[in-house]
């Protein structure tokens, strides 16, 4: 987090920021609109202006703000002072002087970490001294367009993870205050308090998540290499060769119309808990999409023992999973899988039925004769945006 930036901002500065007149601010301020002004403007007093001039632009009237202020909904309390960076100062040729690095690179590093690229306009201190981050690991040998892979996996992952943080804390925490009938002004300082309790945990968690992983990651790129050297065929740059799983609810729309959007997303929720609790050590559930797991993997092998084993213990209380699996090389890209191999395990799962195991060749060749496992011909397949059919096997316990 960046550290509270402390020096007060002007009217002029304030009004500038929220596209709004000097004369507009006061007249905000003398109706009650900006409780967190004491008499100086702070980053939240500033940023409250900000928030009121963009609910004006949506067409709320001043008497619908001054309610929702009122009843807490607009309640941030001193949160954001945590979270302030330092005022732009530089232009976009000084911070590439400063740096060294080309002006068209710096945006799109922007734009990849998800900051719009109209930050440039106005470099902060804070800004600058990324750059100048940026620079060194470049420096360091690290290619330009992996660094901007790297970025934009950053940046997608911190704004999910962002996103949750508010949104969840609204939900369980800022809305609860709200339905107990707090003033605004009190829900304000109970934010604050809770924002001056939690925040400082939020780096220190994400450096022991990030440490562990890439820990992880490390050794099974280590075994990948390994196994590379005694006699697996080379991919090319930007490729790797996967085992790719996915895995839905059989039923699920009918779950959600029986049950309720409530229940559905509980028995999800057992769902992957589930999948996550039992992977191989070598496997990850990649993303999540609605109902359906996307499972990465080196081994397609250890991947259909587990798929096998997991229909035999299903939790309960969940409609019976269907998994469809396939092994192939796939794209690499921006923390992403993609290509036919990925398509084609997408439409396998398809074709599965509850409580069904589907693989393809590819998995079978590399698979059969496992203690433990048999696999039944279905026969050639028709799958969704391929022209040629393909074969699919029912894997079961032996």
């Amino acid at each position: 987090m960046a550290a509270s930036h402390t020096a007060a901002l002007t009217l002029a500065q304030v009004a500038a920021r929220a596209g709004v007149s000097a004369g507009t601010v006061r007249r905000w301020v003398g109706e009650g609109l900006i409780p967190q002004y004491n008499g100086g403007w702070g980053e939240p007093a500033a940023r409250q202006v900000g928030i009121v001039a963009r609910l004006r632009e949506r067409g709320y009237t001043l008497e619908q703000i001054r309610e929702a202020s009122d009843s807490g909904r607009l309640a941030l309390g001193d949160v954001e002072d945590f979270l302030s960076g330092s005022e732009g100062r530089h232009t976009l040729r000084q911070a590439a002087r400063e740096t060294g690095l080309a002006p068209e690179l710096i945006e799109r590093i922007f734009v990849a970490l998800g900051l719009s690229a109209l930050a440039t306009e106005a470099i902060s201190d804070e800004d600058l001294e990324m750059l100048r981050y940026v620079a060194a690991v470049l420096e360091a040998g690290m290619p330009e367009v992996a660094f901007v892979q790297i970025a934009r996996v950053y940046g997608q992952a911190l704004a999910q993870i962002a996103e949750a943080e508010v949104r969840l804390i609204r939900m369980y925490i800022h809305e609860p205050l709200m339905r107990d009938g707090m003033s605004g002004q009190q829900i304000a300082e109970q934010m604050d308090g809770i924002a001056r309790e939690l925040l400082p945990f939020t780096v220190p968690l994400m450096n022991f998540v990030h440490g562990r992983s890439l820990s992880y990651f490390l050794e099974q790129e280590l075994i990948s290499h390994m196994e590379a050297g005694l006699g697996a065929p080379a991919t090319e740059a930007g490729r790797l060769r996967v085992a790719i799983a996915f895995a839905d609810l059989a039923g699920y729309t009918r779950l959600t119309e029986e049950q309720g959007d409530e229940q559905a997303v509980s028995a999800v929720e057992r769902f992957v808990e589930a999948v996550e609790r039992t992977l191989p050590i070598d496997a990850r559930v990649f993303k999540m999409l609605g109902d359906e797991v996307m499972v990465v993997a080196a081994d397609p092998v250890a991947l259909v023992l587990w798929a096998v084993g997991f229909q035999a213990r299903a939790p309960a209380g969940v409609p019976p999973p269907r998994i469809g699996i396939h092994y192939g090389e796939a794209i690499y890209r921006d923390g992403d899988y993609y290509g036919r191999e990925i398509n084609q395990a997408a439409r396998v799962v398809a074709r599965a039925a509850g409580g069904e195991v589907l693989v393809t060749r590819a998995v079978v060749d590399l698979a059969e004769g496992v203690a433990g496992l048999a696999f039944k011909l279905i026969g050639e397949v028709g799958l969704k945006g391929f022209s040629e059919p393909t074969e699919l096997f029912l894997a079961s316990a032996r």
